[in-house]
Protein backbone atom coordinates (compact mmCIF):
# COMPACT_ATOMS: atom_id res chain seq x y z
CA UNK A 1 0.00 0.00 0.00
CA UNK A 2 1.57 3.75 -1.01
CA UNK A 3 1.43 5.73 1.86
CA UNK A 4 2.10 9.51 1.08
CA UNK A 5 2.19 10.97 4.37
CA UNK A 6 5.60 8.87 4.98
CA UNK A 7 7.10 10.98 2.20
CA UNK A 8 5.65 14.26 2.88
CA UNK A 9 8.43 16.24 4.57
CA UNK A 10 6.81 18.22 8.14
CA UNK A 11 8.57 21.69 7.95
CA UNK A 12 7.20 23.83 5.72
CA UNK A 13 9.00 25.95 3.28
CA UNK A 14 10.58 29.05 4.17
CA UNK A 15 7.95 31.97 4.72
CA UNK A 16 9.48 33.87 1.74
CA UNK A 17 8.23 31.25 -0.58
CA UNK A 18 12.02 30.23 -0.86
CA UNK A 19 12.63 26.44 -0.55
CA UNK A 20 14.23 25.27 2.35
CA UNK A 21 16.97 23.91 1.38
CA UNK A 22 19.02 20.27 2.99
CA UNK A 23 22.78 19.85 1.84
CA UNK A 24 24.07 16.36 2.69
CA UNK A 25 27.08 14.70 1.94
CA UNK A 26 27.67 10.85 1.78
CA UNK A 27 30.74 9.60 3.55
CA UNK A 28 32.14 6.67 1.79
CA UNK A 29 34.89 5.18 -0.19
CA UNK A 30 35.70 6.40 -3.50
CA UNK A 31 33.17 5.73 -6.06
CA UNK A 32 31.86 2.82 -4.89
CA UNK A 33 31.51 0.53 -7.10
CA UNK A 34 34.25 1.97 -9.45
CA UNK A 35 36.72 3.08 -6.75
CA UNK A 36 37.64 1.70 -3.21
CA UNK A 37 40.11 3.84 -2.06
CA UNK A 38 39.93 6.78 0.35
CA UNK A 39 40.90 10.04 -1.45
CA UNK A 40 38.03 11.41 -0.87
CA UNK A 41 38.13 10.97 2.53
CA UNK A 42 41.81 12.04 3.03
CA UNK A 43 41.73 15.05 0.26
CA UNK A 44 38.57 15.47 -0.45
CA UNK A 45 36.77 16.21 2.81
CA UNK A 46 39.24 18.72 4.24
CA UNK A 47 38.24 20.85 1.19
CA UNK A 48 34.48 20.46 1.95
CA UNK A 49 34.93 21.06 5.61
CA UNK A 50 36.65 24.29 4.75
CA UNK A 51 33.93 25.71 2.40
CA UNK A 52 31.01 24.88 4.51
CA UNK A 53 32.86 26.79 7.56
CA UNK A 54 33.22 29.90 4.83
CA UNK A 55 29.98 29.87 3.46
CA UNK A 56 28.72 29.06 7.46
CA UNK A 57 26.31 26.08 5.69
CA UNK A 58 25.48 22.93 8.23
CA UNK A 59 25.36 19.86 6.87
CA UNK A 60 23.95 16.53 7.64
CA UNK A 61 26.82 13.67 6.93
CA UNK A 62 25.51 10.28 6.63
CA UNK A 63 28.58 8.28 7.08
CA UNK A 64 29.24 4.69 6.80
CA UNK A 65 30.86 2.63 9.78
CA UNK A 66 33.87 1.51 8.53
CA UNK A 67 34.62 5.14 7.53
CA UNK A 68 34.16 6.17 11.01
CA UNK A 69 36.44 3.71 12.02
CA UNK A 70 38.90 3.72 9.60
CA UNK A 71 39.19 8.09 9.74
CA UNK A 72 37.10 9.00 13.09
CA UNK A 73 39.23 12.28 13.38
CA UNK A 74 36.50 13.33 10.08
CA UNK A 75 33.35 11.78 12.15
CA UNK A 76 35.01 13.64 15.45
CA UNK A 77 35.31 17.00 13.26
CA UNK A 78 31.43 16.36 11.81
CA UNK A 79 30.38 16.20 15.05
CA UNK A 80 32.55 18.85 16.81
CA UNK A 81 31.14 21.80 14.17
CA UNK A 82 27.34 20.97 14.52
CA UNK A 83 26.85 19.08 11.35
CA UNK A 84 24.55 16.54 12.17
CA UNK A 85 26.15 12.44 11.83
CA UNK A 86 23.84 10.13 10.49
CA UNK A 87 23.94 6.84 9.18
CA UNK A 88 25.22 5.18 5.50
CA UNK A 89 25.39 1.49 6.16
CA UNK A 90 28.24 0.01 7.61
CA UNK A 91 30.31 -1.48 4.18
CA UNK A 92 28.44 0.68 1.28
CA UNK A 93 27.07 -2.40 0.08
CA UNK A 94 23.81 -2.45 -1.76
CA UNK A 95 21.04 -3.58 0.01
CA UNK A 96 18.77 -5.19 -2.79
CA UNK A 97 21.92 -7.88 -2.63
CA UNK A 98 21.70 -8.25 1.04
CA UNK A 99 19.58 -10.86 2.98
CA UNK A 100 17.96 -9.87 5.77
CA UNK A 101 19.89 -10.46 8.49
CA UNK A 102 22.94 -8.86 6.54
CA UNK A 103 20.77 -5.83 5.67
CA UNK A 104 20.00 -5.95 9.72
CA UNK A 105 24.13 -6.27 10.51
CA UNK A 106 24.72 -3.71 8.08
CA UNK A 107 22.31 -1.37 9.88
CA UNK A 108 22.57 -2.13 13.63
CA UNK A 109 26.28 -2.17 13.61
CA UNK A 110 26.78 1.42 11.72
CA UNK A 111 24.49 2.64 14.55
CA UNK A 112 26.39 1.45 17.27
CA UNK A 113 29.99 2.92 16.06
CA UNK A 114 28.51 6.20 14.77
CA UNK A 115 26.36 6.31 18.21
CA UNK A 116 29.76 6.32 20.03
CA UNK A 117 30.37 9.88 18.62
CA UNK A 118 26.93 11.40 18.44
CA UNK A 119 23.21 10.62 18.43
CA UNK A 120 22.21 9.53 15.00
CA UNK A 121 18.40 9.10 14.01
CA UNK A 122 18.95 9.74 9.92
CA UNK A 123 20.27 6.95 7.81
CA UNK A 124 20.63 6.60 3.82
CA UNK A 125 20.95 4.12 2.23
CA UNK A 126 23.97 3.13 -0.78
CA UNK A 127 23.17 3.90 -4.16
CA UNK A 128 19.95 5.37 -2.57
CA UNK A 129 18.07 1.88 -3.15
CA UNK A 130 16.40 0.48 0.04
CA UNK A 131 14.05 -2.60 -0.37
CA UNK A 132 10.97 -1.94 1.62
CA UNK A 133 10.72 -5.03 3.45
CA UNK A 134 14.25 -3.64 5.46
CA UNK A 135 12.52 -0.30 6.10
CA UNK A 136 11.20 -1.83 9.73
CA UNK A 137 14.87 -2.78 10.36
CA UNK A 138 15.10 0.80 10.68
CA UNK A 139 12.86 1.15 13.28
CA UNK A 140 14.08 -1.35 15.23
CA UNK A 141 17.44 0.14 15.42
CA UNK A 142 16.41 3.49 16.78
CA UNK A 143 16.12 5.65 13.69
CA UNK A 144 13.42 8.07 12.78
CA UNK A 145 13.85 9.40 9.44
CA UNK A 146 14.84 7.76 5.94
CA UNK A 147 16.71 9.28 3.25
CA UNK A 148 16.95 6.65 0.92
CA UNK A 149 14.46 7.66 -1.42
CA UNK A 150 14.93 9.76 -4.72
CA UNK A 151 12.13 11.75 -6.65
CA UNK A 152 14.66 11.56 -9.95
CA UNK A 153 14.37 7.49 -10.09
CA UNK A 154 12.17 5.45 -11.12
CA UNK A 155 11.46 3.71 -8.23
CA UNK A 156 10.07 6.51 -6.11
CA UNK A 157 6.72 6.34 -7.57
CA UNK A 158 6.58 2.73 -6.33
CA UNK A 159 4.28 1.62 -3.70
CA UNK A 160 5.91 1.96 -0.39
CA UNK A 161 5.12 0.20 3.00
CA UNK A 162 3.42 2.22 6.27
CA UNK A 163 5.73 3.61 8.50
CA UNK A 164 6.44 5.69 11.89
CA UNK A 165 10.01 6.88 9.67
CA UNK A 166 9.83 10.69 8.31
CA UNK A 167 10.67 9.53 4.69
CA UNK A 168 12.57 12.17 2.72
CA UNK A 169 13.80 12.09 -1.03
CA UNK A 170 16.93 13.48 -2.69
CA UNK A 171 15.48 16.42 -5.14
CA UNK A 172 18.48 15.98 -7.59
CA UNK A 173 21.77 13.77 -8.25
CA UNK A 174 25.18 14.75 -7.36
CA UNK A 175 26.72 14.90 -10.81
CA UNK A 176 23.86 17.85 -11.81
CA UNK A 177 25.34 19.94 -9.78
CA UNK A 178 28.68 20.05 -11.28
CA UNK A 179 27.07 20.93 -14.60
CA UNK A 180 27.82 24.82 -15.41
CA UNK A 181 25.62 26.98 -13.77
CA UNK A 182 23.78 27.94 -17.14
CA UNK A 183 22.12 23.90 -17.19
CA UNK A 184 21.95 23.61 -13.88
CA UNK A 185 20.66 26.79 -12.14
CA UNK A 186 17.54 26.75 -14.40
CA UNK A 187 17.28 23.02 -13.57
CA UNK A 188 17.75 24.25 -9.49
CA UNK A 189 14.60 26.85 -10.10
CA UNK A 190 12.27 24.07 -10.41
CA UNK A 191 13.06 22.59 -7.23
CA UNK A 192 10.33 22.53 -4.86
CA UNK A 193 11.14 22.53 -0.91
CA UNK A 194 12.26 20.44 0.95
CA UNK A 195 15.59 20.66 -1.87
CA UNK A 196 17.27 17.55 -0.75
CA UNK A 197 21.05 17.69 -2.32
CA UNK A 198 24.04 15.51 -1.95
CA UNK A 199 27.52 15.44 -2.96
CA UNK A 200 30.41 12.87 -1.93
CA UNK A 201 33.84 13.82 -0.71
CA UNK A 202 35.19 11.77 -3.55
CA UNK A 203 33.97 14.75 -5.60
CA UNK A 204 36.47 17.18 -4.90
CA UNK A 205 39.35 15.09 -5.89
CA UNK A 206 40.21 15.23 -9.78
CA UNK A 207 38.86 11.74 -10.89
CA UNK A 208 38.89 13.00 -14.52
CA UNK A 209 41.59 10.97 -15.75
CA UNK A 210 40.19 7.39 -14.18
CA UNK A 211 38.05 4.73 -15.79
CA UNK A 212 34.97 5.34 -13.58
CA UNK A 213 31.29 6.26 -15.62
CA UNK A 214 31.62 9.61 -17.08
CA UNK A 215 29.20 11.16 -14.76
CA UNK A 216 30.79 10.30 -11.61
CA UNK A 217 33.86 11.79 -13.07
CA UNK A 218 32.85 14.47 -14.93
CA UNK A 219 33.94 18.30 -13.65
CA UNK A 220 35.40 16.48 -10.07
CA UNK A 221 37.76 18.44 -8.34
CA UNK A 222 38.15 21.59 -8.02
CA UNK A 223 35.25 22.41 -10.65
CA UNK A 224 32.85 20.16 -8.19
CA UNK A 225 34.16 22.62 -5.12
CA UNK A 226 33.30 25.72 -6.74
CA UNK A 227 30.23 24.28 -8.14
CA UNK A 228 28.85 23.58 -4.56
CA UNK A 229 29.96 26.75 -3.27
CA UNK A 230 27.75 28.53 -6.10
CA UNK A 231 24.92 26.11 -5.73
CA UNK A 232 24.76 27.09 -2.17
CA UNK A 233 25.22 30.87 -2.96
CA UNK A 234 22.15 30.48 -5.31
CA UNK A 235 19.47 29.24 -3.04
CA UNK A 236 21.03 31.97 -0.65
CA UNK A 237 20.19 34.85 -2.49
CA UNK A 238 17.03 33.21 -2.85
CA UNK A 239 15.92 33.64 0.45
CA UNK A 240 16.54 29.72 1.19
CA UNK A 241 17.31 28.18 4.66
CA UNK A 242 20.07 26.05 4.91
CA UNK A 243 18.64 22.83 7.35
CA UNK A 244 19.79 19.70 9.12
CA UNK A 245 17.56 16.11 8.52
CA UNK A 246 17.04 16.32 11.99
CA UNK A 247 14.97 19.72 11.66
CA UNK A 248 12.52 17.54 9.77
CA UNK A 249 11.81 15.20 12.53
CA UNK A 250 7.75 15.76 14.44
CA UNK A 251 9.78 17.38 17.73
CA UNK A 252 11.86 19.90 16.14
CA UNK A 253 9.61 21.11 13.06
CA UNK A 254 7.13 22.19 16.36
CA UNK A 255 9.77 24.00 18.05
CA UNK A 256 10.89 25.60 14.53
Amino acid sequence: MSDQTAVTPVIAAAASGAPDVFLTCDVEPDCPPYLWTWRGIDEGAPRLFDLLGEEQVACTFFTTGNVARRSPNVVRWVVDEGHELASHGMTHRAFPKLDVDTARWEIEESARVLRDFAPVTAFRAPYLQLPEAFVPLLEDAGFALDASLARYKRSFKAPRARSSLVRVAASITSSALRLPAGMRDRWLDRLVSPVVLFVHPWEFVDLTRTGIRWDCRLRTGEPALRSVREVIRHFRARGSRFRLMRDLLPAAAAAS
